[in-house]
């Protein structure tokens, strides 16, 4: 009267499987019916899950390492022109075509560091007619380079009118110019198109 009839006993041994199965920590990722993992397995996995910091030390040890390789990230999508992990300020395709035009073009404004070098060592070198004739060539290249700037801003800024009218252009003038101060071996992100070349 009491008995458990044979057919249950298989039913009753696979709802006993099954609450081990959920009592027993799980993997959220692993598929139903996955083997279980072995035991240097599950080790190996818990030991390189991320682990809290025991203290403010190790916290902001933890901290540098990760600053460390977003920069180092950062650097080689510098160097490569990955947008993916560009910094904000050069992300966007706004800011990229910026870059390109700026790139494209022969401006005076990237002569200006090695032309200040030269003008400083003429100016101090003690012959007062190469001191006069350093102090009137950079102030001739220094109205040239603003007048440069300004062609290659005005230019700059009908391009992107045209190319992004919908889109947030606060700035791009300005990182453009800037950009075009460096010399072209030396810009960051590298220039990704040639002299000439239109974007």
């Amino acid at each position: 009267m009491f008995r458990r009839r044979s057919d249950d006993s298989p039913s009753s041994a696979t709802a006993l499987a099954e609450q081990d199965e959920v009592g027993q920590a799980r993997d959220p990722q692993a598929k139903k019916g996955r083997p279980t993992p072995k035991r240097s397995e599950a080790e190996a996995n818990r030991k390189t899950r991320v682990t809290v910091p025991k203290d403010r030390k190790e916290a902001a040890k933890q901290s540098r390492e990760r600053l460390r390789s977003e920069r180092e990230k950062q650097r080689m999508a510098l160097l490569n022109g990955d947008e993916r992990a560009l910094p904000r300020r050069d992300k966007g395709p706004v800011r990229r075509f910026a870059r390109d035009y700026m790139d494209s073009r022969y401006s005076l404004a990237e002569f200006f560091l090695p032309f200040a070098v030269v003008i400083l060592v003429l100016s101090v070198l003690r012959v007062p007619a190469l001191q006069l004739l350093s102090t009137l060539l950079f102030g001739l290249f220094l109205v040239l380079v603003v007048l440069d700037f300004l062609r290659l801003g005005l230019g700059l800024k009908r391009a992107l009118a045209n190319r992004f009218p919908n889109e947030d252009k606060r700035g791009a003038v300005g990182y453009a110019l800037m950009r075009n101060l460096q010399m072209r071996r030396l810009r960051l992100p590298k220039p990704q198109v040639k002299r000439g070349e239109h974007p």
